[in-house]
């Protein structure tokens, strides 16, 4: 699999793990990076040889057309790789309000656009025999004060295993569920984790994780604290 430039898609590439992996494979790779960040934007964070196209989560079928159509614009016809990344989520404040817009924000992001781009970008997979990544999160079995957040994340985990049986054989997927990482989302979202956040897996080596778990195919594989320890301690692994 490492012999070879691939085609990568990257969605949620401007920030935190997403960015983090973009950059990893852009070393090797020809990498197409989106989000919802304009254009100048993102091209102040990414890396040089990396082609980008804003695409907001935010109107999942509006992004689903951006990016398809980027894709044919910039003369990629077939994927070796598509990586969901993008995330959203809010904290619940202490009176357990969650507004009816950012719950459909989290929904639209976490869970509608993931569907609608798996479906759409497809027939570019298929022509390689290619994978599909969906990022998840540890929150997919619940989390307090996310309700939102875990259930999109749930969705998720539903989506990828039907989906793995759907395609079998076509293209493989695949869901990793990343742990506590050090991005901005949290701050985003409302959420200080305090002295706990010292522990979280810095974005890079996350990114790293998930390179891996790339190369393996595995799913659904939790990236946990225990699963960075066992990465600490293995070679180098890159797609």
């Amino acid at each position: 699999m490492a012999d070879r430039q691939r085609r990568i898609l990257v969605t949620g590439a401007t920030s935190g793990i997403g960015l983090a992996l973009v950059q990893r494979l852009a070393l090797r790779h020809h990498v197409m990076a989106t989000g919802r960040k304009d254009v100048e934007t993102a091209r102040a964070v990414l890396p040089a040889n990396v082609s980008y196209i804003a695409a907001p989560l935010t109107d999942p079928a509006a992004a689903t057309r951006l990016i398809a159509d980027g894709l044919l614009r910039a003369g990629w016809t077939k994927l070796d790789n598509l990586v969901l990344n993008a995330g959203t989520g809010h904290l619940v404040t202490a009176a357990g309000v969650e507004e009816e817009a950012r719950i459909r924000e989290t929904l639209d992001v976490n869970l509608l656009a993931p569907v609608l781009l798996a479906r759409a970008l497809f027939p570019w997979l298929e022509k390689t025999g290619g994978t599909l990544t969906l990022v998840g999160s540890v929150a997919h079995t619940g989390a307090a004060n996310f309700p939102s957040y875990a259930a999109s994340k749930a969705g998720l985990d539903g989506l990828a295993r039907a989906l793995r049986a759907e395609w079998q054989g076509r293209v493989t997927v695949q869901i990793v569920h990343p742990g506590p990482t050090a991005t901005p989302m949290h701050a985003k979202a409302g959420f200080d984790p305090g002295r706990l956040g010292g522990m979280f897996t810095p974005a890079p080596v996350m990114a790293a994780m998930v390179e891996r778990a790339m190369v393996t195919g595995r799913s659904p594989l939790t990236l946990s604290f225990g699963a960075r320890l066992l990465h600490a301690i293995r070679p180098e692994t890159r797609l």
